[in-house]
Formats: structure tokens, C-alpha cells, sequence
């Protein structure tokens, strides 16, 4: 094989660069109290938009606000007043901890597993990096 024979096989093996220009912007989560419990009915379209599993961020979420939570229906329900600012900001830290690239800032990144380390591997620059908080 020449040069540029193998030039294009490797260009064919790279992943789809995302050719959108606009900065990612995170929507803030939306709920309400009821009595003891905080609700937040905008959950499941926060994790599908950093295309993450509800799961894994409830998780995270829940060690790190200190609150029982679980979901009724499409909504996440905790098990303690908290302050909308108080989850905005943990939603932000999980998204820079493990969404976005550490790179190129974009969040097209999937978690991965590797030799027991779990790495964020973006899918629009190609770049590996390791996570460093375990949820």
C-alpha cells in the first residue's frame, strides 16, 4: 500500500468529528418542595442530553448531596429539602467530572472501562483521559 492509500484508510477509521460550532449549555434542573422531599422533574432530559444513564448520575447525586432519592416515574425524588443552587452545582461538577472532554471541552464523550479504570474516551477529537472520582 502506498501513502495515500493508507492516509485514507486511517481517515475512515476516525470517529465523526461533531461540526457543531455553539458552546454546550447545560439547562438547569427544575423542581420543586413538597413537605420534606425535593422534586425534580427535568432529570431524565438532563441525562439524555450528556447521554448519560439516570442511574449513574442519581447515583453520583446521591453520594455527594448526602440525600436518600429514587425515581417516580419521570420524575427524581429526594429524600430532603435541597436548594435548586445546591443541585445545579453538583449536575455541573458531574458533567465536568465525566462528560465533557478534557481536550476539546465538547460533551461527546463515552465512560469506558479499562484494565479497572474508567476513562472518558471523546468521540470527536479522539482523546483518552482517565477518571478520577469513582462513582
Amino acid at each position: 500500500m502506498n501513502y495515500e492509500e493508507l492516509l485514507v484508510r486511517a481517515k475512515e477509521k476516525l470517529p465523526e468529528v461533531s461540526s457543531k460550532s455553539e458552546r454546550f449549555e447545560l439547562p438547569k434542573v427544575r423542581g420543586h418542595v413538597e413537605g420534606i422531599k425535593t422534586i425534580i422533574v427535568n432529570f431524565f432530559q438532563i441525562c439524555d442530553l450528556i447521554g448519560r444513564k439516570p442511574e449513574r448520575v442519581l447515583k453520583y447525586l446521591q453520594r455527594t448531596l448526602a440525600t436518600p432519592g429514587h425515581f417516580e416515574g419521570k420524575r427524581l425524588v429526594f429524600g430532603r429539602k435541597l436548594s435548586s443552587a445546591m443541585i445545579n452545582g453538583k449536575v455541573k461538577k458531574y458533567v465536568e467530572e465525566y462528560v465533557l472532554c478534557v481536550k476539546c471541552s465538547k460533551p461527546d464523550t463515552d465512560l469506558v472501562l479499562v484494565n479497572g479504570v474508567l476513562h472518558k474516551k471523546c468521540m470527536a477529537c479522539g482523546h483518552k483521559s482517565a477518571v478520577k472520582a469513582k462513582v
